[in-house]
């Protein structure tokens, strides 16, 4: 599922639309565009919104996350003031939230609300106890050893079959276990030291603490050899790989699968996806190579950082420590209403929703939601036609997968019910793990079924979008349905640089490196001659390229291929949304102004502020390493230099860095 990154006001907000889309008070009119565009666009804002103390990074769409944020602070105080009936959601949500914030509750029960874990662990004693101890935390999405889920087959996208992958590491990916770099052996210096912390907090002494850490670090480096890199988790080939009951239990004999299954509920699991067969044969191995008493440690650490912020506040603060310190650079932790929000938001992501667009998401918002994705669809279809490099036949099969897209706007259809979630007065910790058991059983639950074409994989009051490859459909959450990215009473230009860009980007996704590789109904299955598949590398390959020279820090470059889905992504959805933006009468009247502007140059700007962003240090290189977006400065600067109508817009100097000649361009879609 590919995401634009990481709602709805207009209701309540209509101010928010009488403000300026375009405001010279968030640019830097001394800077050249030609030189360095986000600097030209977006200089004002940075300068003017430095980040808060409790983030690493801080843009626009972070600052529509903080206002949305607020609306739902409002939202669950409003119900903490009512009575409502025992079981209803608005009771969960409140009662959910209330024991979040009730903190000497917290401080008073210290681990109390995990002791049943715990004692499950001290009880181990044979390598039997080992798989119960990973069945019953796999029910409580409790990451340990290896993960699973439900999800569509990518060679029969109808059903939902079982998939296992790799999972259990505590550090972000298998690079900060390996990587001999400066910056990542102080970060495994300084892991080293969390871990200790947190077997401190757990009761153990200094020395027994100190030990524990080496023997997780070591458990964990064992998983992270056998782990696949970031860049092949990306091919979809490389992570298909169907086995049957027996060939399973041939890779990793060491596992009584049988009763994995039936413990998670799934009793006729049937054929299963298994993404990354090494990992799971190394799994396998270390089933009967490491020591018991190698497994209890590690299974504490599991726990440890799983619940962590649903703990007392030494647990919290030793959790930020690390995470929020150490990888990203964040001085301070948010703020306790927030976080609270968040594991509320999470845990009952729908029911929220559905009382968040009942207050805010307005009808019209929809509507014309509609009216710039046909727009947007027949824009991509003129441009398929119009390719110089892609075959009659190839372009036909990419007609009917653009046709076949099917879009969500705003919230689902069928909300989910939550009358088997109990939620209670007694433990934030135990409501949160009482929560993650119902999301996974729910998952489990539609495992060898076919899939539910109106379900969601966002709640509408997330500010994102995603397009899925299985489903071939593009889906817009309520929350992203504001400004910057749509302005409810905005002019064309604004609206096709901003939310039409994201419509096209997501329809893009389907065309990327990735998405290309699904056909109409979602199945992996080749649909382009072989020929074209070349060609749409080597395009694809000047785009990698471009990033590739992007020095994110230092000597730290950007990482082009990692990226390269979401590029190809950002630079579809800016050619994509300019063709639509041609048809409407604001374009056909260039020389008419708005705020000083005219239409094209609305359109870029508009481009540009979605991705105003401060970013610390710490923050680029994790974000480099982990994010398969590029960073926000590049989301202006690399895709905007290969299109044409931006040199024009802004006349743009053969001689300036923002221009590219035709020959250097990337020309994709």
């Amino acid at each position: 599922m590919a995401g634009l990154i990481m709602g709805t006001q207009a209701c309540e907000q209509v101010a928010e639309t009488k403000v300026k889309p375009i405001d010279t008070l968030n640019m830097d009119v001394t800077a050249h565009p030609g030189t360095d565009f986000n600097q030209y666009a977006n200089g004002g804002w940075m300068k003017n919104n430095p980040i808060p103390e409790d983030k690493s990074r801080f843009g626009s769409f972070d600052q529509l996350i903080d206002s949305n944020e607020k609306q739902l602070k409002d939202l669950v105080d409003e119900l903490s003031t009512q009575t409502f009936a025992d079981g209803s959601v608005s009771q969960k949500i409140a009662t959910f939230f209330k024991t979040g914030m009730n903190t000497l509750q917290i401080e008073e029960k210290g681990t109390n609300g995990i002791s049943n874990f715990l004692e499950s662990i001290a009880a181990i004693e044979t390598k039997e106890q080992i798989q119960q101890q990973l069945e019953l935390y796999h029910k409580h999405m409790i990451s340990s050893a290896f993960g699973v889920y439900g999800s569509a087959d990518s060679k029969n996208s109808e059903m939902v079959i079982t998939h296992l992958y790799q999972s259990g590491l505590g550090m972000p990916d298998r690079d900060y276990y390996l990587n001999e770099a400066e910056r990542f052996a102080t970060i495994r210096e300084k892991y080293l030291l969390h871990l200790e912390n947190n077997f401190k907090l757990l009761g153990d002494d200094s020395t027994t603490a100190k030990t524990n850490a080496l023997a997780v670090f070591n458990f964990e480096k064992r998983l992270a050899v056998a782990s696949m890199d970031r860049l092949d988790l990306r091919d979809p080939n490389k992570t298909y790989h169907k086995l049957n009951q027996a060939e399973l239990a041939a890779l990793v004999p060491n596992f009584d699968w049988d009763h994995y299954f039936t413990a998670i509920g799934l009793e006729n699991p049937g054929d299963v996806i298994v993404m990354q067969p090494g990992f799971l044969g190394e799994f396998n191995r270390m089933l009967v190579e490491e020591p018991l008493e190698s497994w209890k440690t590690y299974f504490r650490w599991n726990l440890a950082r799983s619940t962590a912020g649903l703990l007392s506040n030494n647990f919290v603060d030793e959790q930020f420590s690390f995470y929020g310190k150490v990888l990203s650079g964040t001085p301070e932790l948010k703020p306790r209403w927030k976080r609270v929000l968040d594991v509320t938001n999470n845990s009952l992501d729908e029911a929220v929703g559905q009382i968040y667009v009942e207050k805010y998401f307005p009808a019209q918002s929809k509507e014309r939601m509609i009216q710039l994705v046909t727009n947007l669809k027949i824009a991509l279809g003129e441009r398929i036609n119009q390719l110089t490099w892609m075959s009659t036949e190839t372009k036909a099969n990419a007609q009917e997968k653009l046709a076949a897209i099917n879009v969500k706007i705003g919230y689902p259809d069928k909300w989910m019910d939550y009358t088997n979630l109990e939620i209670k007065e007694d433990s934030y910790v135990a409501n949160a793990l009482r929560a993650r058991k119902f999301g996974f059983d729910d998952m489990v639950s539609k495992i060898n079924k076919p899939v539910d074409k109106l379900e969601w994989h966002m709640p509408p009051q997330m500010v994102n979008a995603y397009y899925s490859p299985t489903m071939n459909e593009i889906v817009f959450p309520a929350g992203i349905l504001q400004p910057p990215f749509f302005y409810p009473e905005g002019d064309d230009a604004v609206n096709y640089g901003a939310i039409g860009v994201v419509i096209g980007h997501e329809m893009t996704h389907g065309f990327d490196d990735k998405g290309r590789l699904y056909d109409k109904n979602g199945n992996l299955n080749t649909w382009w001659t072989e020929d074209d598949s070349k060609l749409f590398t080597g395009r694809a390959d000047v785009l990698v390229k471009q990033f590739d020279a992007f020095t994110v820090l230092d000597t730290v470059k950007a990482n082009g291929k990692y990226t390269l889905g979401e590029n190809i992504a950002d630079l579809g959805g800016i050619n994509i949304a300019y063709t639509a933006f041609t048809k409407t009468e604001q374009w056909k009247n260039p020389q008419q102004k708005i705020e000083g502007f005219t239409p094209n140059q609305r359109f870029f700007l508009a481009y540009a502020h979605i991705w105003a962003q401060n970013i610390r240090d710490a923050e680029i290189l994790r974000r480099t390493q982990e994010d398969v977006h590029s960073l926000g400065k590049y989301r202006v600067n690399g895709p905007l230099r290969n299109v044409p109508e931006f040199h024009d817009a802004f006349r743009i100097d053969s001689t300036d860095y923002m221009y590219l000649a035709e020959s250097e361009r990337a020309i994709i879609w």
